[in-house]
């Protein structure tokens, strides 16, 4: 079947009309779209060739207009993968596979050889790789030969070998086929059949090499400040365009790949009746162990597995220097010949005059020469750095849309800089800057005040406490020129700061913007002001009494928070006192413990001496007193126990009802 549609597609060949390129528009997101007209006669198809890589896109994005005729259908030869087109053959052919390990494949199949200078055929039994000496190895393949006996044949010194089936010999040149046309890099071919003549026009995308943007800016004193704008466009289609309507686009539309070129093949599912399933024997373990650890231990294993821009709108009142003599215009002698207009979200430059460009070549095309807004500046935006730079704040004023890339600065009729500019629309601003301006230095100094308690909340136990701390950076400007300057300081936007002085000229999405005039060979500073706010959280129970005096002390806090931190102090004041009478308590139990012990000993030791009676009866009855205290004591402890936890009881319900 395959070889049906080869040769149809071959004969098509000989009766397609090819169909020049007509028009080619570049984007930015890797695509070009092309469109190709041509006469098409009754009964002949419209050829088009691509690249194998480029059909995914063509298949995707093809649009055919036959004009009066009707598209009867459009037809290219299958891209079959080839690992699927070497399974059919039912062959692998790794790289550099040796002989003997090929064959064994075909085990069964007869092959024929001339061996040692004797026609020998047999069939297949394997083939392998024996090891000899020095990590060599032989290729030995084993046959049967015609007689039946079994043969170790050296493939090395066989010759003229030839599978005897020519079924298996057509599969091994079709696999052998299919690897070189892997490997090719022929175009494919792509027919339109319409249903009569007809003026043909085909449109479609295919991957392009991206169009590329460049500026020139003569940036004047005074006067007009010219910007000069060239495409760089490469032909990588891998054919001549002849007198091509080429269109360049500003934007980045969604582009994607999907992969329609090859055919897709699903992996079924193997499915089969039950009883036709053999039944595997089951062995069962031995019970070493009681359910209740097994269950255990599997609990155990599951928990454990568980675990296991710079853009905006400048606003600055800079003062120029005085006019310097003019310079000459650095600008090229060129016809700017294009039409400029927004299609949908893009903005596209469409080339007036038909381009020719040679497979293979690249150009240089220019697409815009017209005035734009500028005004000199310096730039200082890396505290890293000592020096500004020389900038420009560019207003596009041509009305178009200019794309990204660099920008080389001409100034003073010479070499000023290079810059890179992001995309421009009409009637928006950018900074750029192109050099270091070696007559201005700049250094930063960082400073912080104390922290200032702006307010007090509490709320079940916790008091909420927000601070302000002073954060001042200190830019120091040295101007050593003769001239007057303006100089642009781009300070940080810090997420949890609030700019307080002064006020900025402007802000971008992540700097403050401060213009800073500069008198000639003066120093001059400027001192950003923040204010960093510090939020805290505080439990009421665990501060002890002298950290909840100061705060009653506080004239952050209103009197009537004042009042309800004096009770939680006086409660806990109350349960010192309880705690320290406690402590005091222990005190005396500890001694009176000690003197018993000292009047045991003394007891035991005049038991044992003749004459002592009287004196171990006294010290009996001080060890009886004793007791006695100890039991009022032990009381005290009791009575101090339960008058300390009634406290804490009141304590926590008070600091629980806290709230101002």
């Amino acid at each position: 079947m395959r070889q049906a549609v080869a040769v149809m597609l071959a004969a098509a060949v000989m009766q397609a009309a090819e169909i020049p390129v007509t028009r080619v528009v570049l984007y930015k997101n890797g695509v070009a779209y092309y469109e190709r007209t041509g006469q098409v006669q009754a009964g002949e198809a419209a050829r088009l060739d691509f690249k194998a890589a480029e059909m995914d896109d063509v298949l995707k994005s093809l649009v055919v207009d036959a004009g009066g005729a009707g598209v009867a259908r459009v037809r290219y030869e299958l891209s079959e993968p080839l690992q699927r087109k070497l399974a059919e053959q039912g062959i692998q052919i790794p790289a550099q596979a040796a002989l003997a390990p090929l064959l064994d494949q075909w085990k069964g199949a007869r092959i024929e050889m001339k061996y040692r200078g004797e026609a020998l055929a047999g069939t297949i039994v394997s083939g392998r790789l024996a090891p000899l000496a020095n990590q060599a190895q032989r290729q030995e393949l084993t046959l049967v030969a015609e007689g039946g006996e079994l043969r170790l044949v050296d493939l090395d010194a066989a010759t003229g070998l030839k599978l005897a089936d020519a079924k298996l010999q057509q599969q091994l040149m079709d696999a052998l086929a299919a690897m070189a046309q892997s490997r090719s890099r022929d175009k494919r071919a792509v027919f339109i059949d319409t249903t009569g003549a007809a003026k043909l026009t085909a449109r479609y995308l295919t991957p392009a090499a991206v169009w590329k943007s460049s500026y020139r800016l003569s940036l004047a004193e005074t006067g007009d400040t010219m910007l000069e704008g060239w495409a760089i466009v490469d032909n990588a289609s891998g054919e001549d365009w002849t007198n091509v309507d080429l269109t360049v686009v500003s934007g980045k539309p969604v582009s994607f790949i999907s992969r329609l070129y090859e055919p897709k093949f699903l992996q079924r599912p193997e499915a089969s009746l039950p009883e036709e399933m053999a039944v595997a024997p089951m062995l069962y373990e031995g019970a070493l162990r009681k359910s209740e650890e097994v269950r255990d231990e599997l609990k155990a294993k599951a928990v454990g597995g568980v675990r296991a821009g710079v853009a905006g709108a400048m606003t600055l009142n800079a003062t120029m220097s005085p006019p310097p003599p003019p310079a000459p215009m650095m600008m090229s002698s060129v016809a700017v010949n294009t039409a400029a207009r927004e299609v949908g979200e893009l903005f596209e430059y469409r080339f007036s005059t038909p381009v020719t460009a040679k497979k293979g070549e690249s150009m240089l095309l220019p697409f815009v020469q017209q005035k734009v807004g500028a005004r000199k500046l310096l730039v200082y935006s890396d505290r890293s750095q000592l020096n500004p730079r020389n900038a420009a704040e560019i207003s596009n004023i041509t009305g178009k849309t200019l794309d990204g890339g660099p920008l080389t600065v001409y100034q003073g009729g010479g070499y000023a800089g290079e810059a890179l500019m992001e995309t421009l629309k009409a009637g928006d601003k950018r900074l750029i800057s192109y050099a270091v301006d070696q007559g201005t230095r700049v250094t930063t100094n960082f400073d912080s005040g104390e922290a200032m308690l702006r307010s007090v909340k509490a709320q079940r136990g916790v008091l909420l406490t927000r601070s302000a701390m002073e954060v001042i950076t200190t830019y120091s400007i040295d101007n050593v020129d003769s001239k007057e300057k303006t100089l642009l300081v781009e300070h940080p936007v810090t997420p949890d700061q609030k700019l307080m002085k002064p006020k900025a000229d402007e802000t971008s999405a992540n700097r403050y913007r401060f213009a800073v005039k500069l008198a000639p060979k003066a120093a001059q500073k400027l001192a950003v002001v923040e204010e960093r706010e510090i939020e805290e959280s505080l439990m009421v129970g665990s501060m002890t009494p002298d950290v909840l005096l100061t705060w009653t002390q506080s004239k952050a806090i209103s009197a009537a928070a004042k009042q309800q931190l004096q009770g939680v102090l006086a409660k806990k004041s109350e349960i010192a006192t309880a705690d320290n009478e406690w402590k005091r308590v222990e005190g005396q139990m500890n001694e009176i413990g000690r003197d018993q012990e000292r009047l045991r000993q003394n007891i035991n030791t005049l038991n044992r001496v003749e004459g002592q009676q009287a004196q171990v009866t006294r010290y009996a009855a001080e060890l009886a007193k004793g007791d006695g205290q100890l039991a009022q004591l032990r009381d005290r402890q009791s009575e101090l126990r339960k008058r300390r936890a009634a406290l804490e009881t009141e304590l926590n319900a008070m600091i629980e009802k806290l709230e101002f």
